[in-house]
């Protein structure tokens, strides 16, 4: 089986001196192509979300307001979220593409996927945008998997650098949906400053939050040992029927927004690791949806890396190099979340 592929690049959805802007779909298109990585994949068109599938996650109130604002030509929401004439649209079409991927692997037309589209989503709450967020994808996705193919357990693992705190929201008293966020967390000046390893659910979610709350400089080796000794079991207890990935390639040692410390190499091993867990536990069926990502250099090259992954080849593409800083030690947070999430 194929690894299908979800472009919806969001084109007209750009704000003047914005970092999230179509230049970065424009840019991995482009290496792509001349690579020849992009003939490989098959090609999955993307069609707007309905509004079943958006109401299973967002508030129409919302859904509404954000269609008004591009309706009379767009403008910014608190400060950093923007929205075009062609955003909410455009929105749909994301959200959208991540459903049909989702139906492509379920149905075992293709045996896992790549949806690159924008905007992008993590940030996203019920009946709130942020961080340059409108519809929540993943979300949308995994709703869209429960309701058509009866899943009762599905996993979102979120790498982004920063915190997913709008699909946390969204699931964090449900326990069908294990999230599990790896991100940056300096709380007094990092967005968005949540995540912190004692939010782990409530209700009859308790237990269903795994938040990894990472100081600086964390690089290839403590993101493998924090997934041998706490992700990895964590997933294995679960046991997901489908495995998403919010991939934002921001965690990557050079990005401009962050003070993370991953290399393309550890990238590269963190998507072999997933692989083999979704073979493990639910057949191979994963997709990675794209978040951020905002050096160029760092974000095509990574997302070759995720597609020769995904395609069965072994090559690895490093032209960044390795973390120019000496890595973080993660040995007490290891311990704390063995011991918070009943792993030891």
């Amino acid at each position: 089986m194929s690894t299908c592929l979800v472009f919806a690049p969001g084109a007209a959805h750009t704000w003047p001196n914005h970092p999230e802007n179509a230049a970065r779909t424009q840019a991995i298109y482009d290496y792509l192509r001349a690579d020849g990585i992009w003939q490989q994949a098959a090609h999955v068109p993307a069609a707007p979300a309905s509004d079943e599938q958006l109401t299973r996650v967002h508030t129409p109130r919302l859904l509404h307001s954000l269609q008004q604002m591009a309706g009379e030509g767009g403008g910014v929401i608190g400060g950093d979220t923007y929205v075009t004439d062609a955003s909410y649209d455009l929105a749909l079409l994301a959200a959208g593409g991540c459903c049909a991927a989702v139906d492509h692997i379920m149905t075992a037309r293709c045996q896992n996927g790549l949806a690159l589209v924008r905007p992008p989503g993590h940030h996203a709450g019920r009946s709130q945008v942020s961080g340059f967020c409108l519809i929540n994808n993943v979300a949308v996705a995994a709703r869209h998997a429960q309701a058509c193919y009866r899943l009762s357990r599905v996993l979102i693992l979120d790498f982004d650098v920063h915190h997913g705190n709008g699909t946390q929201e969204i699931f964090y008293e449900d326990p069908s949906v294990l999230f599990v966020s790896m991100h940056l967390y300096l709380p007094l000046y990092f967005y968005p400053g949540s995540g912190a390893t004692h939010e782990t659910g409530h209700g009859r979610g308790k237990g269903y939050t795994l938040n990894v709350p990472l100081p600086a400089y964390v690089g290839d080796a403590g993101y493998r040992r924090l997934f041998t000794d706490v992700v990895l079991p964590k997933i294995a207890t679960f046991q997901p029927e489908l495995m998403l990935v919010s991939i934002g390639f921001d965690a990557h040692w050079a990005d401009p927004l962050s003070a993370s410390g991953l290399t393309l190499t550890g990238y590269a091993q963190i998507v072999r690791t997933l692989l083999r867990a979704a073979d493990e536990h639910c057949q191979g069926r994963i997709l990675f949806v794209l978040e951020g990502g905002y050096l160029l250099p760092a974000l095509t090259t990574g997302v070759c890396n995720l597609l020769y992954a995904l395609t069965g080849r072994q090559h690895v593409k490093d032209p960044l190099g390795p973390l120019p800083h000496p890595e973080a030690d993660i040995a007490p947070l290891v311990a704390e979340l063995r011991q918070r999430h009943l792993l030891s």
